[in-house]
């Protein structure tokens, strides 16, 4: 597990890295504009939100809380997978090293 958390930091970091730098140097309407003028701009967004409504479904199932997941979920449609991160991180953190925990969340006693 320890690598895992570590790996999630790193995803953490490289994407608040990321994230800061396109907020600060790039033109979010602009950019946007080129990457939807662009066939595989389009195709790198429905491959992105894709992953986003995947993961999301992970986090939805794992949870307890309705509204800790939609939180969740919406907080991944708009911050991508720094949120991902940080809910890879948060579920190795909450999960006491146990790996079944970590995948079925708050389900786990009902499923076993």
């Amino acid at each position: 597990m320890k690598i895992g958390k570590v790996i999630a930091v790193i995803g953490i970091l490289a994407m608040t890295a990321a994230l800061v730098y396109g907020f600060t140097v790039g033109d979010f309407g602009a950019d946007g504009t080129l990457i939807l003028a662009n066939p595989w701009g389009i195709v790198s967004l429905v491959d992105l939100y894709t992953g986003f409504v995947l993961f999301s479904m992970w986090i939805y199932f794992r949870e307890s809380n309705l509204l800790i997941a939609v939180l969740w979920i919406i907080a991944m449609m708009i911050l991508g997978f720094f949120t991902g991160a940080v809910y890879v991180l948060y579920a190795f953190l909450t999960s006491k090293n146990d790996w079944l925990t970590f995948f079925l969340g708050a389900r786990k006693k009902s499923l076993i």
